[in-house]
């Protein structure tokens, strides 16, 4: 899977066009579904649409500043997704159901403060407050849904429009509270951002029910876990930011995606690279690609793992019937090393090399199916016959989307 946004992706309503024109490539070096952002109409269209207005508006009605969401319109949507869809590429739709934001009017209503570090701690006593919990949606008007969202369809808010304070809010009403069945963080995490959607509501869960993404969304069967090394949260300069090490992210990368267990995610900003205020090349020397397709072609069959000594670690994929080249990979966090390790006697005198080119020289099968594999100081090498089915294909990937549109 790839998540084809970053939190950075200009605000020019072009992505879905970029996109549409990349999955060809997407699909040719590995990548099978994608991870779309949220596509419906934010508070602007500078929103990333975490900052949901319309669930019902995909980019088709003048709501919030135009008709396009920061990604682009529904139309063009549709024709990314049937492009994706064209060339055997999924869809997995990011739909945002916890909150709503960028209200038409204010409402009153009756709430509490409490401790944002505790929410189920109360800071004051009941009191009134003008909160932006009035939703219209005049640009859709009655199209899909005829539901308007008023104070008592939320739970929570975050700014009192009375005296201009942040805080969070609890609202009041009968049978009201925070759910139930979220985690404990903070007291109660039901409460994330702007507006908070309060489920116990007939109208709220009725309209949610409602809503559907014509016959875009596809569906897949639940597996076991998603394996990410990076992603829109945690990438730099975000609230929740890994600093994740640049010779670590090969390794890492390495280690979700040529493995056999769980299911990788590959993130735009290490593909495409990192934009805005402070803008990133792509990740891993712009190997990333070149990693998927080793998946795509290398990385099956039996898995045998050499995790013997801490600074250096490798395994093998044996091949299959119908994949039989498999693939050695070798990582070290420490000084250069190097591993005997089993890759099968059917391939007793191939010669091997390092497909990501950081380590020079080749390997040569020996009569038993074993090879001395090595690799770099902090660094990381997959060795694959140089004859391998696929090899011209590596390096060809083309990482310059915004030259696209």
């Amino acid at each position: 899977m790839f998540q084809a946004f970053e939190w950075y992706v200009p605000a020019d309503q072009k992505h879905w066009i970029r996109l549409r024109e990349a999955v060809a490539g997407l699909k040719a070096t590995g990548i099978d579904n994608l991870w779309i952002p949220p596509a419906c109409k934010g508070s602007s269209q500078q929103g990333n649409g975490y900052d949901v207005y319309d669930l019902y508006d995909l980019g088709e009605f003048v709501q919030k500043g135009g008709v396009s969401t920061k990604w682009g319109t529904k139309d063009e949507l549709v024709r990314m997704v049937q492009e994706a869809q064209d060339v055997g590429i999924g869809v997995y739709f990011d739909a945002v159901l916890n909150q709503k934001a960028g209200a038409d009017r204010t409402e009153q209503c009756r709430v509490i403060e409490v401790d944002p570090n505790d929410r189920t701690r109360a800071l004051t006593d009941p009191y009134s407050i003008d909160g932006w919990l009035g939703f219209d949606f005049p640009g859709r008007g009655e199209r899909y849904s005829s539901l308007t969202y008023h104070w008592y369809h939320f739970s929570g808010t975050d700014y009192n429009n009375a005296n201009g304070k942040t805080a969070v809010y609890r609202i009041l009403g009968d049978g009201k509270d925070w759910s139930k069945f979220v985690d404990r963080e903070k007291g109660n995490y039901d409460y994330l951002m702007f507006a908070d959607l309060d489920y116990t509501h007939p109208e709220v869960e009725a309209d949610v029910k409602a809503w559907v993404f014509e016959g875009t969304l596809v569906g897949a069967e639940p597996v076991n876990a998603v394996t990410l090394v990076m992603n829109h949260d945690t990438q730099p300069y975000q609230a929740l930011a890994a600093d994740i090490q640049p010779f670590f992210k090969p390794l890492a990368y390495c280690l979700i995606l040529l493995r056999a267990e769980g299911y990788p995610c590959v993130f735009y900003g290490d593909v495409y690279g990192i934009q805005g205020d402070h803008p990133l090349p792509p990740s891993c020397g712009g190997k990333v690609p070149d990693l998927c397709l080793a998946r795509k072609l290398y990385s099956y069959g039996e898995q045998l793992d050499y995790f013997d000594f801490p600074q250096c670690i490798g395994w093998t994929r044996l091949g299959t019937w119908d994949r039989p080249s498999g693939l050695a990979c070798i990582m070290s966090n420490a000084g250069p090393n190097e591993k005997w390790m089993y890759v099968g006697q059917e391939h007793r005198g191939e010669i091997w090399t390092d497909m990501l080119g950081w380590k020079q020289g080749q390997v040569i099968i020996n009569d038993d199916g074993w090879g001395c594999f090595s690799c770099a100081a902090v660094s990381v090498a997959v060795w694959v016959n140089q004859s391998a089915e696929g090899r011209d294909q590596l390096g060809r990937f083309d990482t310059e989307i915004y030259g696209r549109a």
